[in-house]
């Protein structure tokens, strides 16, 4: 990859980067943002992959670990802000820009927007709703533009993968009713 491609915009490769080496050290977190959506299907480009984990002193620590084997310079102070959860890192001294965001705006918790979140191959991506929940609560105006076709998409998205793609809540149900069957 050149260094333009790793500057310039999101390339999935990067997003497969984030994805190996954060299962490697067990890290909880899911994809979100413009990125996110494009992992999704969504044709669009954006420039800085973006992040929402877990908030935890642990999976802090794991963060930091895994990213600097992607050879993220991480100081001091910026580890402390992730293994605390600062409500937003960005990162921008890596292979790639890399946004931590602990707290996206319109979203309430991590563990709700797990339950809506999907599996799209090694990618765990929140729902289409939560990242047009958080762009739309956020109000930034190089978000409004997007929010439009972010709509369009999601409504093309749905009606496409409706009943292919499930939720980590409904593959969980999915389980309990398993084991539910075999005890029988």
């Amino acid at each position: 990859m050149d260094e333009f491609t790793k500057r310039g915009y999101f390339d999935p490769q990067q997003a497969q980067e984030v994805a190996a080496v954060f299962a490697a050290h067990g890290v909880e977190y899911m994809f979100i943002g413009k990125g996110g959506a494009i992992l999704l299907g969504y044709p669009a480009a954006t420039q800085d992959v973006d992040v929402f984990p877990k908030r935890d002193p642990e999976n802090g620590r794991r963060i930091v670990t895994a990213l600097r084997q992607l050879d993220f310079q991480i100081p001091d102070e910026v580890a402390r802000e992730i293994v605390r959860g600062a409500d937003f890192v960005q990162l921008k001294n890596g292979p790639f820009d890399l946004d931590l965001v602990f707290a996206p705006d319109g979203i309430s918790s991590f563990e709700a927007a797990r339950e809506r979140m999907v599996q799209v191959g090694e990618f765990p991506v929140a729902s289409i709703r939560d990242i047009i929940a958080s762009k739309r609560a956020a109000a930034r105006a190089k978000d409004a533009a997007d929010l439009p076709l972010l709509e369009a998409f999601r409504q093309e998205y749905e009606q496409k993968t409706r009943g292919e793609l499930r939720t980590a809540k409904e593959i969980a149900m999915e389980k309990t009713e398993t084991k539910k069957s075999f005890v029988r």
